[in-house]
Parts: structure tokens; sequence; C-alpha cells
């Protein structure tokens, strides 16, 4: 494994642990069109998020995935190879929700906007948002993808997928004291031995092909459910309003 790589697998919210794929199995290759892995520079140093495609030239994530630069890779599956599906692209302007809160993670969205316009193919292209008023009732089955780590010790360059549950919002006021159902989603069945973990941080929480959430926090050292997500549909007004204040060049 590239050192390179192996530091760019360590993004971690501070005190908590979201990100890496626990329980899962590695994804049909391109069967996510719409991820992103994220190369992200901070004063910390090098790190990586996920992150996934909302428009031609905006990639969505979680707030704390904030940097000072920040490259995005999409079409990918194994991001150790050159793919020919691959499209690298810049980020012009990292655009973190106003109200985000770095103490207890409330308001963890962030949007991209591209320095160019991806190619949009089969293996690349946008996720569908949410309407306003959908939200994903407990028991609901999603799917959660990264290329973060899949055990305590070991990380995936292949791209992870694993299937968790939407649970009530009392299993996450009981564990996180700063949890809210208002702006997020409780996910992942406490019984069950699968989780997003370090690396994953920024991915999607995607249900019937529609993204609902970002993997924003949970537990920090062992990687077990529940977890907390950001709901996206509480955000679509700045969502939509960010992204038709800015606009991308066409890619050369």
């Amino acid at each position: 494994m590239q050192p390179l790589l192996l530091l760019l697998a360590l993004i971690l919210l501070p005190g908590a642990k979201a990100g890496k794929i626990i329980g899962g199995q590695e994804a049909r290759p391109h069967s996510h069109p719409y991820m992103a892995y994220l190369q992200v520079e901070s004063p910390e140093g090098l790190s990586s998020c996920g992150g996934f495609l909302v428009r031609e030239d905006f990639v969505m994530t979680a707030g704390h995935c904030w940097g000072s630069a920040i490259n995005v890779t999409l079409g990918a599956h194994n991001i150790e190879k050159q793919e020919r599906t691959q499209q690298q692209v810049t980020v012009l302007r990292a655009i973190r929700h106003p109200r985000y809160n770095e103490k207890n993670a409330q308001n963890d969205i962030m949007l991209l906007q591209l320095r160019n316009r991806i190619t949009r193919n089969r293996f690349v292209r946008p996720v569908a948002l949410p309407n306003a008023r959908e939200k994903p009732r407990p028991g609901a089955l999603c799917t959660v993808t990264g290329w973060g780590w899949i055990n305590l010790h070991e990380w995936s360059d292949k791209l992870q997928e694993v299937q968790l549950r939407v649970q009530s919002n009392r299993k996450c006021t009981r564990r996180f004291p700063s949890y809210s159902s208002r702006i997020q989603i409780c996910v992942g069945d406490p019984r069950q031995r699968k989780a997003a973990f370090k690396g994953d941080s920024g991915g999607p929480l995607v249900c019937n092909s529609v993204v609902q959430g970002i993997v924003s926090y949970g537990d920090k050292e062992r990687g077990t459910t529940p977890e907390v997500f950001t709901r996206i549909s509480s955000y679509l007004p700045w969502i939509n309003r960010t992204m038709r204040c800015f606009q991308t060049a066409e890619s050369d």
C-alpha cells in the first residue's frame, strides 16, 4: 500500500469515528456511478473522504471533510489504479453550510463546486436528491458505499458497500446527546456488525436510488452502530440556492 494513500484514509470527525465499511462487501465495479473519492489537504495534513455527485459540477460531502485544497476522483473502483473510467477534477469552491458546528457535528454538509463539469456517462453520473417531504422510515434498508476501513486494522482500495437499516430516533438520542431528528438520521442495527467507519465520512446513504443521508459520525473506537447521518431533505433550500448561485464553465 502506498504511504500516501494510507494517510489519505485517516480522516475523522474529532471525537467520532465514522468512515469505514464494516461487514459489507466489494461493490460491483461502477454500480454506484455517483461515488466520489476526495483527497483533502488541510492544516492537519492529508486525508480522504467520500462524496457523491449531485450535478455535473457539484459534489456533496460532509462539512467536516473541509480542506484548503480538495481533489475529486469520479468513476473509480480501485483508487490505487489509474482506471480509464476515472475523471479527476479539482475543487473550485468548497461551501460548508453556514451553521456547521464542528463541536457537535450539526449541519454537517458541504457542497464542492468542481472546476470543470464532468463528462456524464455510464461510469459517472449524479444521484437523485430527495423531495422535501421525503423521509426514510425506521426499518428502511439503505446502502452506504466507501473506500474506508473494512475492520479495525485494514482499509480497502476497492469500493465497498453495506446495507444498513434506518433506526428509530430514540436509539441515537440515547447514545448521542447532540442528535437532532430534524436534521439527522439514525442508521444501523446495533445487533449487526455492519457500519460505516474511518474513510467513509461524507459518503451517501442511498435508499431506493435516492440519496437521503451523508455519513457524519458514530462510535469512535469500535465502529459499532447506530450512527448519525446528515438528513439531506432538511437542507434542500440551501442546496438549491447554493447551486443556483454558481455556474461552472463547460469542460474543454
